[in-house]
């Protein structure tokens, strides 16, 4: 028979508010899917429940637990699924608007005027194709370091992967472990849960024998066991850990920007393409007269023309597969990207935020030496207890290479160390280890500055980068409860025994990297629980100039405010509680700083989760990579440096891209309204804007997007972007217009009327392309091999188009004579000359700038 379920019940918390329609439908399925589960429950086997909390399932009571469907696996993904790919690269707005241009061309026209057709399939295809292999190479990745679960399975200590966790397992808990599935405490040695994740509330709870815990949660002291009592859907976190951890949004200036050009695009196509058809059909005779003599078709070929011409159908498409090349790029440089636009958000941070231990260090303490003050029976032993402990952290771990010789005795008491606390506690009743014994930070546990020489001592070292750690001790008393409670554990009376001096190894890549951050103007704070002398130390090693002790965290100021002006000034701090962590890095956000923050431990879940970019260490705790936008899967900080780069060469080639794109918009909405009002035919057929998207926007814009470029980053993509792409767009509209306006006012009456409507098309197609290839060589300046080559090859392309007579025919293109040409050339070198101007005017304002 199951354990019936606890009365505890977890903090109330509105999940649904502001989530996504997917999101909401899959919570409907695991509705579905919580029933189904709680009817499984009820057909299982009675259970031992003394046995289960000792040994833990059987093989066939496994076997049997999978069979109902009772397993941890939630239908979530670290990526958006394959029809979310599809959905996302073929049913968005301008792909219904071209699909019904589309359909409308190839029933009343001509399908050489349909050749768009291919291109949004091309687009859309490529899109999908290109999300899909990063999906799956992410996936692949996130799958091999997915965090394990620990259980106890027929007496064995059994990892896992988190799905693979069932109803009734046996969980073994640790300092850093991260909850799979809702538990309830089956044993706990001053076990503490840290829920703020799931709630917002910060302080650890305690948790005793026949507590709940709810999934999602850390271990951030103690350690214990737990038997699951809710798994996948029907667990507390399940959404909230597989939805807003993997699909909180990073802050993306380009997305930002790029859906709201979109949303401009839309609304102004209402009005335009209304504008458009009736100018089309005036055009050709009044709708009366156009659809009386079937030349509506042609006006409807013409309104399709200026619609396509208007939407920049391959913005969107190459912007996610920047990102996602990028991503796959890193990942072959082991690191994880969890979300694709975190790429971006690196190249615009401006202060990173660094956690010593681990991410400039190392992590491996080893005990350099220790000082004795009172020679108390016992203490090597003592010391040699700590350092074997299971729940042991990296300091007391160090221990164990010194001391061996542990005690028989077994402790009445334990308090686990806490990085808010910042020491550990034990009791033993009897024996050679008898008493209280703590150890922890010198200036914490002797508070009372009674006894000087050890802080002083401790003070030396940590100006020399040693962690000093003290262990205290007074005499055991009967009369004491044999509890030790966290919040009411008493300081008074302890007397240093031993000073021991730890070390760190810094990371040889450390000082290049931080060097390679001051270089592109980011400013770096160094933030640590440790010593604020050692962390100083430390800064100095790594290459800081830097000549103070670091700022004691136990003096900043609680005001949000008064905080981020000393910020401004503190660079290196120590003795950082987590909360604190989370206070710097909202400090420095409201400053107007793009925050990073690194880090491997639990205590800096919080700040990873609030930082703009969250960076966490492939060897941190499980809770940290679960909150972090990118993961160092090897644990090399010197990775950073090519993150920051992949951001910019996104960044940069996006922007240019973005200006190819919008410039064309530009254009095509201004004639679109000037021939609307005018009443004019359109000057340009589909199949022949074909040619100008795809030789002077869509070929050479897939290229610069995947070309490398260091311009480093700044602010005002979408402002930058408009300041280049609607005066250039103004000048090709200008020509354009120029050149169909002489043509129409002085028709070349020598030849048949429907020659000389082509002559007036050609003419505007060539303005159109050769000024668009003029910026596309501005944009692409300064020219190496690589941009000569696509610019050269376009060029050489349009040549061909021209030259070869199938070529001309297929896209309707007759070449104009006399007075129509001469007029081209001279209208087409003023508009090449009106944007070298305005590009050179745009690069001294800094509104553009050259690849560095």
């Amino acid at each position: 028979m199951n354990p019936s379920a606890p009365k505890v019940r977890p903090p109330k918390r509105d999940l649904t508010r502001n989530k996504p329609k997917g999101t909401l439908l899959a919570e409907r399925r695991d509705d579905h899917r919580r029933s189904a589960m709680a009817a499984a429950r009820g057909r299982l086997a009675p259970v031992d429940a003394a046995a289960l909390e000792h040994d833990g399932l059987t093989p066939a009571q496994v076997r049997e637990r999978h069979t109902a469907e009772l397993s941890n696996a939630v239908a979530h993904e670290s990526s958006r699924s394959i029809w979310a790919i599809v959905r996302a690269n073929v049913f968005t707005l301008f792909n219904t608007v071209l699909g019904s241009c589309l359909v409308l061309v190839l029933f009343v026209g001509d399908p050489r005027d349909a050749l768009f057709g291919f291109i949004v399939v091309a687009n859309a295809a490529i899109g999908v194709v290109q999300e899909y292999r990063a999906k799956r190479t992410l996936d692949k990745l996130a799958v091999l370091h997915a965090p394990k679960a620990k259980v106890r399975r027929s007496g064995a200590l059994t990892e896992l992967a988190v799905a693979e966790v069932v109803q009734d397992d046996l969980l073994l808990l640790h300092t850093g472990d991260q909850l799979p599935a809702d538990a309830i405490v089956v044993a706990s040695e001053g076990l503490e849960i840290d829920e703020s994740l799931l709630t917002g509330e910060s302080d650890p709870v305690e948790k005793s024998t026949g507590d709940l815990t709810l999934s999602g949660s850390v271990v951030v002291a103690g350690h214990g066991s737990a038997r699951v009592h809710r798994v996948g859907a029907e667990s507390y976190a399940a959404a909230l850990t597989a939805e807003a951890r993997r699909f909180s949004l990073v802050n993306s200036e380009i997305r930002n920007s790029i859906n709201r050009i979109i949303l401009y695009i839309a609304w102004a196509l209402i009005p335009i393409i209304i504008l458009v058809i009736n100018g089309q059909m005036s055009a050709h005779g009044g709708w009366k007269a156009a659809i009386a003599s079937g030349d509506w078709r042609i006006a409807v070929v013409s309104a399709v023309a200026s619609i396509v011409a208007m939407i920049p159908e391959g913005l969107v498409l190459l912007t996610s597969v920047s990102f996602g090349m990028a991503a796959v790029s890193l990942a072959r440089r082991q690191v994880l990207v969890q979300e694709l636009p975190a790429v971006e958000g690196l190249a615009r941070v401006d202060v990173v935020c660094l956690d010593k231990t681990g991410t400039l260090t190392e992590g491996r303490m080893e005990l350099a030496r220790s000082m004795a003050f009172d020679e108390v029976p016992g203490w090597q032993e003592l010391l040699a207890w700590m350092g074997a402990h299971p729940n042991a952290n990296a300091t007391a771990a160090a221990l164990a290479a010194s001391y061996q010789d542990s005690p028989h005795e077994l402790p009445t008491a334990e308090l686990s160390f806490s990085s808010a606390r910042k020491f550990s506690a034990v009791t033993f009743a009897q024996g050679s280890v008898a008493g209280e014994w703590v150890l922890g930070a010198p200036e914490v546990v002797l508070s009372g500055g009674e006894h000087p020489e050890p802080l002083a001592a401790a003070f030396e070292a940590a100006g020399r980068g040693l962690r000093a750690v003290v262990l205290a001790h007074r005499p055991f008393v009967e009369s004491e409860e044999p509890e030790v409670a966290a919040e009411d554990f008493s300081l008074a009376g302890l007397a240093p025994v031993a000073l021991l001096l730890f070390r760190e190894k810094v990371r040889p890549d450390a000082a290049e990297t931080l060097r390679y951050f001051r270089e592109q103007g980011v400013e770096l704070k160094i933030i640590s629980g440790d010593n604020p002398r050692t962390v100083a130390a430390v800064a100095r090693e790594v290459g800081f100039d830097f000549s103070g002790d670091g700022y004691d965290a136990r003096e900043l100021p609680e005001d949000e405010a008064v905080l981020a002006e000393l910020l401004e000034r503190e660079n290196v701090l120590g003795r950082v509680t987590p909360e604190q962590k989370k206070a710097i890095v909202l400090a420095l956000q409201r400053n107007g700083h793009v925050v990073a923050m690194t880090g491997d431990g639990v205590n800096d879940a919080l700040a990873l989760k609030h930082a703009d970019i969250g960076i966490a260490m492939g060897s941190g705790a499980a809770a940290t990579k679960a909150v972090s936008r990118l993961v160092l899967l090897d644990g090399q900080f010197s990775h950073l440096p090519s993150v920051v780069a992949e951001g910019r060469r996104v960044i940069a080639n996006v922007e240019r891209v973005a200006n190819l794109f919008l410039t064309k918009t530009t254009y095509a909405i201004i004639i679109s309204i000037v021939i609307g009002i005018l009443m004019w035919r359109y000057p340009f057929l589909p199949r022949q804007l074909s040619i100008v998207s795809s030789m002077t926007i869509g070929i050479p814009a897939f290229f610069l997007a995947l070309l490398p470029n260091a311009r480093r980053y700044q602010p005002g993509f979408l402002r930058r972007t408009l300041m280049f792409a609607i005066p250039s767009g103004t000048v090709v509209a200008a020509c354009i217009m120029a050149v169909y306006s002489y043509a129409i006012t002085f028709p070349n009456t020598r030849v048949a009327a429907d020659i000389a409507v082509g002559e007036a098309q050609t003419a505007a197609t060539m303005t159109v392309l050769l000024v668009a290839l003029w910026i596309l060589g501005t944009l692409a300046r300064p020219f190496d091999k690589w941009r000569g080559l696509l610019v050269a090859a376009m060029v050489l392309g349009l040549v061909l188009i021209m030259a070869i007579p199938f070529a001309r025919k297929f896209f309707a293109l007759d070449i104009p004579q006399g007075g129509l040409l001469a007029v081209t050339i001279a209208v087409t070198a003023m508009g090449c000359l009106a944007i070298e101007l305005l590009y050179r005017f745009l690069k001294k304002r800094g509104a553009v700038s050259e690849r560095e």
